[in-house]
């Protein structure tokens, strides 16, 4: 599991109408602003390995208070009977996606294929994110939390585990 670098890092969100997105190199995160006072009983979130659903309150309430409105395919896979949804202070729901592919170089680019899709500022900063992440798991030493980093990071960033130590 994760070892909460986005808390030290800070989390590079991408916002949509209906809230934001974002992620690690394990976990896809998504929060979605809900109707102050909704009830858990008023949420039904349908999540699978390669797509979600959500209502709340009803299809007519879902119409007003847009969230993610449709069943869509999500970028990436995920296991899907580990995936969570929480409804925090009846305001926010939080649903949090477990990626099949857990390296650095397994970026979504958006949360759906062709919708959501971080903008390139975004997108590099979230890269930059997870590189930095692997770095920290590969050195458990060391506190890249607050570190900058430049050069060959997409992808994941290089490859070191061919050197000897």
């Amino acid at each position: 599991m994760s070892v909460h670098f986005e808390e030290r890092s800070g989390v590079i969100p991408c916002k949509t109408a209906w809230g934001s997105w974002y992620q690690t190199m394990e976990e896809v995160f998504i929060e979605v602003d809900v109707p102050p006072g909704t009830s858990a009983k008023e949420v039904k979130c349908n999540i699978g390995s390669k797509q979600i659903e959500l209502h709340v309150r009803g299809q007519q309430m879902f119409k007003v208070w847009t969230s993610i409105n449709k069943t869509g395919k999500l970028f990436g896979s995920t296991v899907g009977d580990e995936a969570t949804w929480t409804l925090e202070d009846k305001k926010l729901i939080r649903i949090v996606l477990i990626k099949t592919n857990r390296e650095a170089g397994n970026c979504w680019q958006s949360l759906l294929e062709g919708e959501y899709a971080a903008d390139p500022w975004v997108q590099d900063q979230m890269q930059r994110k997870l590189t930095l992440e692997r770095f920290q798991r590969e050195n458990p030493g060391f506190d890249f939390s607050g570190a900058e980093i430049s050069g060959n990071f997409h992808g994941g960033g290089p490859d070191f585990s061919s050197l000897q130590k």
